[in-house]
This record gives C-alpha cells, sequence and structure tokens, in this order.
C-alpha cells in the first residue's frame, strides 16, 4: 500500500470543514446565539463561488464576511452555504462553497480555524510523490487563546 493512501490531511481538513457547516446550521435553524458571531473568510476565485461581479472586483482574491446583526435567509448543504448581506445599503445575494474557505472565526467563543483552500483535484492526488500535504488548520483553544498548529503532528 501506497503511504499516501491514508490522507489524513485531507480527513482532518474535510472534519474540520464540518465544524464549520455545523456552526452555521445551527445558526441558520436558530438564528443567531448569544453573543456568537461568524467572520468567515474565502477565496473569491475558488470555483463555485458567487458573488456580484463589482464585489469581486473589489476583492479579486479573498475576501472575509461577517455574520453577525444584519444578514438573511441563510441556507446551508453539504456543499456550502449562502447567505444576504448588505453591502453599502444594497442586499447582495453570496454562495460560498466550504471548499472555498481558509479561515473561521467566532470572537464570542475566542475560536478560529485557518484551512487550505481545496481545487478540485486535491482530493484525488493520490500518487503526486513530490508534494507534501501542508494541512493548516488550526483550533484555538477556548481557555488560553493558545492556537494548536495541527502541522507540527505532519510527517516530515
Amino acid at each position: 500500500m501506497s503511504e499516501e493512501f491514508l490522507r489524513y490531511d485531507q480527513m482532518v481538513e474535510k472534519a474540520l470543514r464540518g465544524v464549520v457547516r455545523e456552526a452555521l446550521e445551527q445558526t441558520a435553524k436558530h438564528g443567531p446565539m448569544g453573543d456568537h458571531h461568524f467572520y468567515i473568510t474565502f477565496r473569491t476565485q475558488q470555483p463555485g463561488v458567487r458573488i456580484a461581479d463589482h464585489i469581486k472586483a473589489r476583492h479579486p482574491e479573498e475576501m472575509t464576511i461577517v455574520l453577525q446583526h444584519q444578514f438573511w435567509d441563510l441556507l446551508v448543504d453539504d456543499e456550502g452555504f449562502s447567505v444576504t448581506l448588505s453591502f453599502s445599503g444594497v442586499s447582495e445575494h453570496l454562495r460560498i462553497p466550504f471548499a472555498a474557505i481558509s479561515g473561521f472565526a467566532d470572537p464570542s467563543a475566542k475560536f478560529g480555524l485557518q484551512f487550505q483552500t481545496l481545487g478540485e483535484d486535491d482530493e484525488d492526488d493520490e500518487d503526486e510523490e513530490t508534494a507534501q500535504p501542508t494541512p493548516k488548520a488550526e483550533a484555538k483553544d477556548d481557555e488560553s487563546g493558545k492556537v494548536v498548529a495541527l502541522d507540527a503532528f505532519r510527517k516530515k
């Protein structure tokens, strides 16, 4: 069996993106809870991202949105989420695949994650011997605010 057969880096990324999905699902179902709010950073050029052209022009690579007080129509599915936000008083509908997310934070819980953005080929890339997996997922410890980087546990 190949050493690359079990892609733990990709398994961890998928699991942590599930944390984002579940937080958004609970918010979509119950509305904002307490002081919880989310900063979500995503790559605007990733496949499946749908945002207005004028927004993409202002954020050609990456953009951070805040889901706190003024957001509407939050819908979550297995692939991503959609939401309506106000930009300079104009409502805009966004569709963001989970694979496009590069960062997620809930400052009220002192919780944050950083991700390697996934391309369509990343999940099927099993025979590339020269490529080293580089997960960038991090979880902040709730009590100390300390970041635990998963890179430290990777085989070099």
